[in-house]
């Protein structure tokens, strides 16, 4: 048998079965996977390459008038219904009684949770079929939105939704680091489209979950939930740095860490690194100076401060001290839990032998903060120009070459 010859022929060959499935939910997930294959592989704009894709099949098919066409023609109508040509769709004679429940689904409730540091939260929503026997069982949609990215990280699509609801109520209510609550539909539409925008735009997608398969779908489900003003990406907050800086030093988790009387030459290294905590914090989507977490310190002392400070030794020494001093000022200031405190604590700690020997290879500096480590290290005052331009020249080859 030849192989097919274009995508479409392609996804129709793999949609040979579809009119043997038995109800709507199961050829809604059979059409999302396989539009997943074209989200995955496209570079930019994924959610406008689907549409394409689709307005391009229903074109490419129209003529088409077997079961299996006509049945996934109307399949990616209902995923995707923004579309060209949807308006168009018919079913055809041979197509199964549950097409038309396709997309005919009620909203049954929504929820989050999430972590009590703020990197993440988890928005639930079910959905129930108008025929349940044609359409098939309630399922859920949940949207996991990572903070610390800023994007809508994963989607599941799936169920049976009382069981979903149930296990995230009992795994939150179990842990005093997590929360569970009832969400406003429109809020949660708005949050994970928000997010969503920019996972499509990623060149790269989160490597695990189900993100590319259930995107479809769980596009559709989103357009269904309540619209509430569009949402807008979180203004950072104002920040007095200095203000913020002198309540932290009078605070008793300074005092604790010995910070309160540093001084002389260690003065100047102990208020560059709170400038760079504060600078990190700034970083992220919401600039919350306050909220650190395990996963926050991990990512500013494994990753961030090497890509973009240059560190000497004292730096280097008193960097972790003044983070766990930090991280204990702000999980009291935002009234986290104890062992949350206690957890971001120890996981700093587990960090400091990592961050010193990535401090000593350098193998995570950018090639501009390597250049100016480099710079300091042949004993160039960076404020002296005529100094720093000979610098260059000597070194253009290779800076050039990195």
């Amino acid at each position: 048998m030849a192989s097919p010859q274009t995508p479409y022929e392609a996804v129709l060959h793999a949609a040979r079965d579809v009119t043997r499935l038995d109800c709507a939910f199961d050829a809604e997930m059979l059409g999302t996977a396989l539009l997943g294959s074209v989200y995955a592989i496209a570079e930019t704009d994924r959610e406008t390459a689907v549409r394409e894709f689709v307005s391009g099949f229903l074109a490419a098919t129209a003529r088409r008038r077997s079961a299996a066409a006509t049945t996934i023609r109307s399949v990616f109508a209902a995923l995707v219904p923004d579309a060209e040509g949807t308006a168009k769709v018919r079913p055809g004679a041979a197509t199964p009684a549950w097409a038309g429940q396709l997309g005919r689904v009620r909203l049954t409730g929504a929820w989050c949770y999430g972590d009590v540091y703020g990197d993440q939260t988890s928005y639930l929503a079910t959905f129930a079929y108008d025929d349940e026997e044609a359409g098939g069982p309630e399922h859920a949609l949940v949207a996991l939105v990572d903070h610390n990215i800023g994007i809508t990280k994963d989607i599941f699509v799936g169920g049976p939704a009382g069981r979903v609801v149930e296990q995230a109520r009992d795994l939150c209510t179990a842990d005093e680091l997590t929360w569970f609550r009832e969400e406003d539909p429109a809020r949660m539409r708005a949050e994970v489209t928000r997010h969503l925008a920019i996972t499509d735009d990623l060149g790269e997608l989160p490597a695990e979950g189900s993100l590319g398969t259930d995107r479809a779908l769980a596009g559709a489900r989103l357009a269904l939930l309540p619209a509430g003003a569009a949402a807008t990406p979180p203004t950072p907050p104002e920040v007095d740095r200095t203000a913020l800086v002198r309540a932290f030093l009078a605070s008793p988790e300074a005092t604790r860490f010995g910070l309160d009387t540093i001084a002389g030459d260690d003065l100047a290294s102990l208020h560059f690194c709170l400038s760079l905590l504060l600078d990190h914090a700034a970083s992220f989507p919401d600039g919350d100076p306050m909220r650190w977490s395990p996963m926050v310190a991990e990512l500013f002392l494994l990753d961030w401060v090497h890509r973009r400070a240059v560190l000497d030794m004292d730096d280097a020494a008193m960097l972790p001290r003044v983070l766990r001093a930090w991280a204990a000022y702000a999980a009291r200031q935002r009234s986290l839990p104890a062992r949350a405190a206690a957890e971001t604590d120890r996981v700093i700690e587990e960090l400091v032998g990592e961050f010193a020997r990535l401090y000593s290879t350098g193998e995570r500096r950018s090639p501009a903060t390597a250049a100016v480590a480099q710079l300091m290290a042949d004993g160039v005052d960076p404020d002296d120009p005529a100094a720093l331009d000979a610098w260059i020249e000597a070194n253009r080859d290779r800076l050039t070459d990195t």
